[in-house]
């Protein structure tokens, strides 16, 4: 997915496979034995995203939103994204779990435990008490692409309400960065914002430029409301420390001031305290010598 020069979403050309790659795969196909397609089958089922709830580990019969009526919805992508919204808006208000993806790939292995390290991958829902159709995500797990239709489908429904807004960070790496300029003059970490065409409000940050793209989840999500035409605008925070990371964390603050998340942060320097304690925190666990 690219950005114009006006920062909507535009679909990026694909490289077509040839006939030969499918007549490739065709053949591996016929060659298959029962056994391959079982193991196959296992590994999909292993593979699919489920929607539950942690305290009885109960799926939900039906997708999220179309449970719980949502008139704005904000997702953190990633452990800085996360972090920020959980110094920021969570200790703001008291949030209700209403449910949390399973899933399993290669690089990920959520868990259903209630208590969670700082370590430890898992993608979870909340509303807000006061006001329960304001909905938050915080996803710090890797959506393989494979899962990623499935995860669209389990939250949002196969036909999402118009009335909602959707607001997204995550990070990426400054090398991804297309730009004229000298990588080395970028001032890491900086905000770039990507909307879709029914998203009217101003963004808190300057537009991504072409001829850049988003990634992964972040823009299934973003792909998912401009097919569907929900306003949803993408907050991509470009940073050299794809770690937990203070300042990294600390660039999504400008997004505090937007319709979205307007009202959400009570407390800005308590806030920031809290950030400074859980990178205190995350330092001390994941040090080996500890």
């Amino acid at each position: 997915m690219a950005a114009t020069f006006f920062g909507e979403v535009v679909k990026a050309p694909c490289r077509a496979c040839s006939e030969d790659d499918e007549e490739e795969e065709e053949e591996e196909r016929r060659r298959e034995t029962p056994e391959d397609r079982e193991v196959r089958r296992q590994l999909a089922r292993k593979r699919e995203v489920r929607l539950l709830r942690r305290q009885t580990k109960t799926s939900l019969e039906v997708s999220l939103l179309e449970k719980y009526p949502c008139s704005r919805f904000i997702i953190a992508i990633g452990n800085n994204a996360v972090a920020f919204l959980s110094s920021f808006v969570m200790n703001s208000g008291v949030w209700e779990e209403v449910g949390c993806a399973k899933l399993w790939n290669e690089w990920c292995r959520t868990t259903d435990a209630l208590h969670m390290s700082p370590t430890e991958a898992y993608c979870v829902f909340y509303h807000l008490k006061s006001n329960p159709s304001v909905f938050l995500c915080q996803c710090s797990c890797y959506v393989a692409e494979d899962q990623q239709y499935q995860w669209l489908e389990k939250v949002f429904g196969s036909c999402p309400k118009k009335n909602m807004q959707v607001t997204v960070l995550t990070c990426r790496h400054v090398t991804d960065y297309k730009t004229s300029e000298s990588p080395g003059s970028l001032p890491s970490p900086f905000l770039r914002a990507l909307k879709t065409q029914n998203f009217k409000d101003p963004a808190c940050c300057s537009l991504l430029e072409q001829p850049n793209i988003v990634h992964d989840l972040p823009a299934a999500v973003l792909s998912y409301c401009q097919v569907w035409q929900l306003p949803a605008i993408l907050y991509l925070c470009y940073t050299d420390m794809m770690k937990l990371d203070l300042l990294t964390a600390e660039a999504f603050e400008p997004v505090l001031s937007s319709r979205s998340l307007k009202g959400l942060a009570k407390n800005i320097p308590q806030s920031t305290e809290i950030l400074k304690k859980l990178m205190a925190a995350n330092e001390v666990h994941s040090n080996i010598y500890t």
